[in-house]
């Protein structure tokens, strides 16, 4: 028999934990000194003990868990939930990072504590093209992050085998009633495809852009250096934005980006 202390120390929860499960009948000690209330559990109720911890981590309350218990939930069963389970926060890490990113950038534009870096801006038309892409649609910008690269992956798996059809990918964003929207995929002139748009891209006689390199994280520092200079020169934006990839990560590394930046605009005056 192992004492509550060493229960709790195996299995990584607190005393505290170990007494409420008792109280809710979800984790009942193999056996309670009734002359001292000391609890004593079995060491085979460590398996129910890291069901419970793992069902409590996917956000189940004790009802739930309770009853999934009692149903025989197996170790597949848990393992399927798990990696789904790690997978959701796998993103939100992601998501996270990246809005903490966003927030630090705009800390530094309001207290000019980091001058924004010159950036070599040129002004030139843009010409029209043909994508084949998915549109998407985020809340903020910094949930891009998560889906760029997948959907990219995913138009590439249904047009990768016409030739050439992947050497020129775009994604060009606009502000919607609620977030924004992203139009994401490739230069193209094939035949219409089943899980993918043809979406033209109109000519543009006059757009701003620079090149943002290395990490995409700090991609939006670029953008906002390209914005200030637009409007420095007396102009605004006209359109969605272009970001046209010359380079994405290779060999999975994530600081070799290319990209070219591509804002129409129309003059203010």
């Amino acid at each position: 028999m192992l004492s509550i202390g060493a229960f709790a120390q195996i299995g990584q929860v607190t005393h505290r934990m170990l007494r409420h499960w008792d109280q809710t009948g979800l984790l009942v000690p193999a056996h309670t000194d009734p002359f001292n209330s000391y609890r004593s559990y079995d060491p085979q109720q460590l398996e129910r003990l890291h069901r419970i911890v793992a069902l409590r981590q996917l956000g189940f309350g004790i009802e739930d868990i309770s009853s999934l218990l009692a149903d025989g939930i197996d170790a597949e069963q848990l393992m399927v939930m798990l990696q789904r389970r790690r997978a959701e926060v796998e993103e939100e890490h992601r998501t996270a990072a990246a809005r903490l990113a966003d927030v630090e950038r705009r800390l530094h534009l309001i207290e000019r504590e980091r001058p924004m870096s010159s950036v070599e801006v040129i002004k030139k038309p843009l010409s029209a093209a043909q994508l084949a892409a998915r549109t998407v649609k985020v809340n903020e910008q910094p949930e891009l992050i998560n889906v760029v690269g997948p959907t990219f992956d995913a138009v590439a798996e249904i047009i990768g085998g016409t030739c050439g059809a992947l050497e020129t990918p775009i994604a060009v964003y606009s502000s919607a009633e609620e977030g924004i929207e992203a139009t994401i995929g490739y230069v193209y002139s094939g035949q219409a495809q089943e899980g993918v748009d043809l979406i033209p891209l109109p000519a543009e006689n006059e757009a701003f852009v620079t090149v943002h390199l290395g990490e995409i994280q700090g991609i939006g520092s670029s953008w906002q250096a390209l914005h200030e200079e637009i409007l420095a020169r007396g102009y605004e934006p006209s359109g969605p934005c272009r970001e046209l990839y010359l380079r994405a990560d290779e060999a999975g590394r994530t600081d070799q980006f290319v990209v070219e930046l591509q804002q129409p605009v129309r003059s203010i005056s």
